[in-house]
């Protein structure tokens, strides 16, 4: 960092640059950073997603869940997952799902009051396919040695 770099122009710099997808919501769910990876993964220019629900990530059938254990972490000062990433599916501006790993983190202020919250994710669909391949070949070859017996 150059004498001149600000401690807030690096941290802009961080998380426009990180190869993840990171994006930042305030309490009531509405997108406020949305960087260059997140754009590329869901297909959402920052200009779209800025402003608007999370609910443009979030397929529909995940919807209640995600919004009752949002409002229960905002509430309650904690995750869930404490941090820790979880797999789940994501939507795509085009509409189309797709496998995400997302790690989750609440944003306290000064006061230690909840300002809202930050996901950084990535795409995980190929894995997530290999590994379910890799399962049926498995199935198949235990029925395989099974008939054999």
């Amino acid at each position: 960092m150059t004498t001149k770099t600000t401690s807030t122009e690096l941290a802009n710099w961080l998380v426009e640059q990180s190869p993840d997808a990171t994006i930042y919501s305030d309490k009531q769910g509405l997108v406020r950073v949305w960087n260059a990876a997140a754009e590329k993964m869901f297909g959402f220019s920052a200009e779209q997603a800025l402003g608007q629900s999370l609910d443009i990530i979030i397929p529909e059938s995940l919807r209640k869940a995600h919004w009752r254990g949002f409002d229960m972490a905002i509430a309650a000062g904690v995750t869930k997952h404490s941090g820790k990433p979880m797999a789940t599916k994501a939507l795509r501006a085009d509409g189309s799902e797709f496998y995400t790993e997302m790690g989750f983190a609440l944003i306290f202020n000064d006061q230690g009051e909840v300002e809202g919250t930050v996901a950084q994710a990535r795409d995980i669909t190929e894995r997530f396919e290999k590994g379910r391949a890799d399962r049926q070949r498995l199935r198949e070859l235990e029925k395989q040695v099974a008939e054999k017996n």
